[in-house]
């Protein structure tokens, strides 16, 4: 595995959070990165400035955001951390899918090397997390996963729920209480034109009617 060291936790929350909010390639409005961080801007320029002394974005005070090749890799490598984590506690330990990033937060600052790569063989080296989410690779590589949104799906398709874009707790917990998972088949049966909502049947002939909102965040692959 690629070993690197940051000396905070902060910077690593810094790192990762652009690299959420860019895919580790594109540049970012610093207000973008405040408003995730929940931080005011003259923190967010003193950060900066931080981490483009190490090197590790390209950064003028006030002007977008990018992170450099190095910062980059770190960032993903600090995401792998989180993923592995997250796909260990449901897993190997029973967790439900809603309940693990808070968990995961905590556990992606371990410095060990050693520790996540033990975790990465226990779980058989998975691809994605539990939501879905693509894992970076011990080089911090991510493979390109470019799912459509269910929203975007015909009527009478069958597609299969692949992933969420959209792993907040409230989310996941809406999604449980309609027994909505990943792996799940479905067939859109009716598209309302008013307002974008979905009515389909799943696998087990239960048909819901999910409103445009839910339907954005489902993330689905055709059914040949």
């Amino acid at each position: 595995m690629y070993f690197y060291r940051v000396n905070s936790n902060t910077e690593e929350n810094y790192l990762k959070a652009i690299y959420l909010l860019t895919d580790g390639i594109r540049e970012v409005n610093p207000k973008d990165v405040s408003e995730h961080l929940g931080v005011k801007m003259p923190s967010l320029n003193s950060m900066m400035k931080r981490l483009a002394e190490k090197e590790l974005v390209s950064h003028t005070s006030y002007k977008p955001i990018k992170l450099t090749d190095k910062g980059r890799k770190i960032a993903a490598l600090i995401i792998r951390k989180h993923r592995l984590t997250e796909m260990f506690l449901v897993e190997r330990m029973g967790f439900g899918w809603e309940e693990v990033h808070e968990i995961a937060e905590q556990i992606e600052h371990i410095k060990s090397p050693l520790f996540f790569q033990k975790m990465n063989e226990i779980l058989g080296s998975p691809k994605q997390d539990p939501h879905g989410s693509p894992i970076p690779d011990a080089n911090g590589e991510v493979a390109e996963m470019n799912y459509p949104k269910l929203s975007e799906s015909k009527e009478n398709q069958k597609l299969r729920l692949v992933a969420v874009n959209n792993s907040s707790e409230d989310f996941l917990k809406f999604l449980n209480a309609r027994d909505i998972s990943l792996g799940l088949e479905l067939k859109v049966l009716d598209i309302e034109s008013f307002d974008g909502s979905m009515s389909v049947e799943f696998a087990d002939q239960r048909t819901q009617t999910l409103s445009q909102i839910v339907c954005d965040r489902l993330l689905v692959t055709p059914i040949k």
